[in-house]
Formats: structure tokens, C-alpha cells, sequence
């Protein structure tokens, strides 16, 4: 049977904690599928495991200190974050977490993680009450809102001679996470799907110096298109005017009014997945002036702007396989952006109340419902970040199952 995970790089740090002795049977389970592993030790995981044990066992270095004195021009946390393709700290201590959700980086594993562009797996191992104490909660609820993913801690009979949550997984549960993370991605990969996100405001000039826009920020379709890309899915992300910078591996292209972007998105297609997180402007002049208009009384003649999302669903040549909508409302959300679903023909519609305070428009956070047929699934307020990936995850199920 082919090895999943043969070559695949993996950082491992290992944690303080009785239970760290388990992270030497994970590294003789991943070497057994020909992973390269690099270990890095924290001061309080060496009272458990040695450098000896964990260099023998990974074939490797085992990284322990910031600054590497054979090595001045090279900053471990740096160069080691961009060799690997994940990163797993096994086993993570209620400290660690803190430490993490406050963003401190006072040794090599906390400014390895903090340096980091991969994805960030947490094993945590602690006595019940620790794991259960409301700031170990917080903090640990906070990185996951981040971004990162987790695995355990498991129910049973703990070194402490208490019972309850907070051991940490047993080795294969973690080996057996870390394959179905890759298997994901390489099913994504092989079916080579594209994607195209709108994303931002337009513009619609009205002179030289005056235009109709709006507030959007395009900080929630961008995290799509970074989300989507992470996956492996092939994504262009057309933009309407943002400050924001390119996510990686996304191919990006910048437009101003609602015309271009609909040109834009014509030469994009074909594509599998579109989403329209885009707040194009509903209505444009009729009339542009050239030159700017004085302060008269301004008679001002609005005509209706293409429809970019209805365009697509229903695009009978080149329609993509999913089409999602977003629909920002100031009431009556979920009803009128189930209208809008039924009116567009798209598959799933995206409904955000941007008339509340701190969350929509020109926000790091948002709260949305995703409508797909008669089901509906609730985020509460997140970070666009977090809501993003939670959106990537279920188009990304919806054409691998």
C-alpha cells in the first residue's frame, strides 16, 4: 500500500509533561511511513524525554534553543517554519496554551508557532481541573479561533491518579489524524478544482473625483480565497479596492467598478467553485462626467449594474458546479436572504447582518448562517479568519464525499 505520508515534513514539538513519553512512539509510527521529522524540545519537555532518545528515534537534529551558535546567518524559527508542512506540538501543557493565546514568544517552540504560515496542530495533555478551569478554556477556544486544529485530550486514568478529560490521544489516534489531514488535501488535489472568489468593494464614479461604494473591507472573501487555496483548490480572487495584502498561492486581480469586475469574472471561467462575498454596488450613473461637477443642484440618474452572482448560477454554459452567495442585510436577514437565494438560483447563500456594531463591514469579525436547501448552519461572531475556514472546509466536503 502506497505510504500517505511518505515525505511529507513535520515539525514536532514536544511539551512538559508526563505524558510526552508518547510522542517517541508517534515519531517511530510517522518514520515507519518514511515522514521526515524535526523535533524541537522545550526546557520543561526535557524533564521527561531526552535529546538522545529523540535524535536516535527521528534520525534528525533535535532543535532546543532560539539561536543556534554553529549557525549565526540562520534563525531556527524561521527556517524551520518554512521547511515544514505542519506543525504538532505534542504534548501541550495549560501554560503553553496561555502562552500561545496571548501571542508571548520567549523560547524557540512559541516563536516557531508565531513565525508560522502552516497549520498548527495542538495536543493537549493536563490534569482534569486544569483543562476544565475556565482560562484554560478561554485561552485554548481563542486558538482555535485562530486557526488551529486540535486533537483531544481523552477521557481516562490520568498520572495524577485523578479521572477525567485531559490525557493526552494515544499515539495512533494522532498518527491516524495527522493521514486523514494529508488524505484530505491530496483528494482535493487530485480532482484539481478551481475557484473563483469576488471579493471587496466597487466603485462607480460618478466625475473624476466623486463615486458611489460602500464600507466592505473584502477581509472575508480574501480569507476565503486563502482558505480555499490552502486546500490545494487553484483560486482567483477578484478584487474590488482593498488595502489588504494578496493571500498566498491566489491569483489575484484587482478592478474598480462592477463592469469590470463581471469582465473579469467571464475570463475566469470555467471554474468548479465561485463564491460572491463581493458588495458590488447595486445601482451606477447613468451619465459619467468628465469633468468634476460643480456644487449645483445635482439631478442624479442611477441605472442597475449586472448581476455577477445571478450571471453565474445561471450561466447555462459554464455555470460552476457550486455557486455561493453572500447577502449582507440590516433586518429580516435570514428571510430576505433566502429571497435572495430562490432569485439568484445560487446553491448556497451566505447571510451576514452588517447592522450591528463590530461584526460586517470593515470588521475583523462577522457572524453568518449558511442557507444550503432547507439546512442552515449558524456561526456565531468569529474572527473572518476562523468563519472563512469554516466555509472553505464545507465546499471543500461538498465535492469529496
Amino acid at each position: 500500500m502506497d505510504k500517505l505520508l511518505k515525505n511529507k515534513k513535520i515539525i514536532l514539538i514536544i511539551g512538559g509533561g508526563i505524558s510526552a513519553y508518547k510522542s517517541l512512539d508517534l515519531i517511530r509510527l510517522l518514520i515507519k511511513q518514511e515522514c521526515q521529522i524535526k523535533v524541537v524540545l522545550t526546557e520543561s519537555g526535557k524533564k521527561f524525554v531526552t535529546p538522545l532518545s529523540i535524535a536516535s528515534l527521528s534520525k534528525n537534529k533535535v532543535y532546543q534553543n532560539i539561536f543556534d551558535d554553529e549557525k549565526e546567518g540562520e534563525m531556527d524559527h524561521i527556517s524551520l517554519s518554512r521547511w515544514c508542512d505542519i506543525i504538532l506540538y505534542a504534548p501541550i501543557t495549560a501554560n503553553s496554551i496561555a502562552k500561545l493565546a496571548y501571542g508571548r514568544g520567549d523560547d524557540l517552540a512559541s516563536t516557531l508557532i508565531l513565525a508560522s504560515n502552516k497549520q498548527i496542530i495542538l495536543v493537549p495533555a493536563m490534569n482534569v481541573r486544569m483543562w476544565l478551569h475556565k482560562s484554560t478554556q478561554n485561552n485554548f477556544q481563542k486558538l482555535m479561533d485562530y486557526g488551529y486544529l486540535s486533537i483531544g485530550p481523552s477521557i481516562g486514568d490520568m498520572a495524577c491518579g485523578e479521572y477525567g478529560e485531559g490525557k493526552m490521544s494515544a499515539p495512533n489516534e494522532i498518527f491516524e489524524f495527522i493521514e486523514n489531514y494529508f488524505s484530505e488535501r491530496n483528494i482535493v488535489k487530485n480532482k484539481k478544482l478551481k475557484a473563483l472568489v469576488t471579493a471587496g468593494p466597487t466603485k462607480e464614479y460618478i466625475d473624476p473625483v466623486r463615486f458611489i461604494s460602500n464600507n466592505s473591507s473584502g477581509k472575508q472573501g480574501y480569507e476565503i480565497a486563502k482558505s480555499l487555496a490552502k486546500y490545494g483548490v487553484e483560486t482567483t480572487l477578484i478584487s474590488g479596492p482593498s488595502i489588504l495584502n494578496k493571500p498566498e498561492n491566489v491569483n489575484i486581480i484587482k478592478v474598480e467598478t462592477a463592469d469590470e469586475m463581471f469582465r473579469e469574472t467571464k475570463k475566469a471561467l470555467p471554474v468548479d467553485i465561485a463564491v460572491c462575498t463581493a458588495a458590488v454596488s447595486d445601482f451606477k450613473p447613468e451619465k459619467y462626467e468628465n469633468n468634476k461637477i460643480k456644487k449645483n443642484i445635482l439631478n442624479l440618474n442611477l441605472v442597475r449594474n449586472i448581476d455577477i452572482l445571478e450571471f453565474l448560477s445561471k450561466n447555462n454554459l459554464q455555470r460552476p458546479k457550486l455557486v455561493v452567495g453572500f447577502a449582507a442585510e440590516t433586518k429580516n436577514i435570514l428571510k430576505f436572504a433566502r429571497e435572495k437565494r430562490n432569485k439568484k438560483y445560487c446553491d448556497w447563500i451566505v447571510a451576514n447582518d452588517v447592522s450591528s456594531h463590530g461584526i460586517g463591514f470593515n470588521s475583523e469579525y462577522n457572524a453568518v448562517s449558511i442557507i444550503a436547501g432547507n439546512k442552515i448552519e449558524k456561526i456565531g461572531k468569529n474572527l473572518k479568519s476562523y468563519i472563512a475556514k469554516k466555509i472553505a472546509k464545507k465546499i471543500v466536503n461538498n465535492f469529496i464525499q
